[in-house]
């Protein structure tokens, strides 16, 4: 059996001595990862994310992920968990200029979710106070 092999990456053709080629990456709670998650039919999407755990199953340990997903200035924090039989999600290390977003941004697209949902709270409160105040005769025992 061959220890090379020839691998094609979007029409660039890699030739790969599996002898000196060997990657085995170690992970801790809070690194770093870019996450490729499959989309819809063959797409993929990258994500940035953390390492936000290990679980110690004895049959099937897993990894849990923390990812970000931004886009049109929205902040949504996702959670996935990988394993053996995790199918169309992988992780690998990131790199400081792998991070395609800033902090300032992302804390301003939650801020402004949070200011929504406020609102929403504060609407639904007025309407129940209101409904409680005017409507309470139908509820009244006769």
């Amino acid at each position: 059996m061959s220890e090379k092999r020839i691998v094609e990456i979007k029409g660039v053709k890699m030739e790969i001595d599996f002898r000196n080629a060997t990657s085995i990456a170690q992970y801790k709670v809070g690194d770093s990862i870019k996450v490729l998650k499959k989309q819809y039919g063959n797409d993929y999407k990258v994500f940035s994310g953390i390492i936000a755990g290990f679980t110690e199953f004895i049959n099937l340990p897993t990894i849990t992920i923390a990812y970000l997903e931004s886009s049109y200035g929205d902040a949504k924090i996702e959670f996935a968990h990988i394993n053996e039989k995790t199918e169309d999600l992988e992780i690998a290390p990131a790199k400081d200029f792998d991070i395609p977003f800033n902090k300032g941004d992302m804390m301003a697209a939650m801020d402004r979710k949070i200011a929504v949902a406020e609102e929403t709270v504060r609407d639904l409160t007025m309407k129940k106070k209101y409904f409680l105040d005017n409507f309470g005769k139908y509820f009244e025992s006769k």
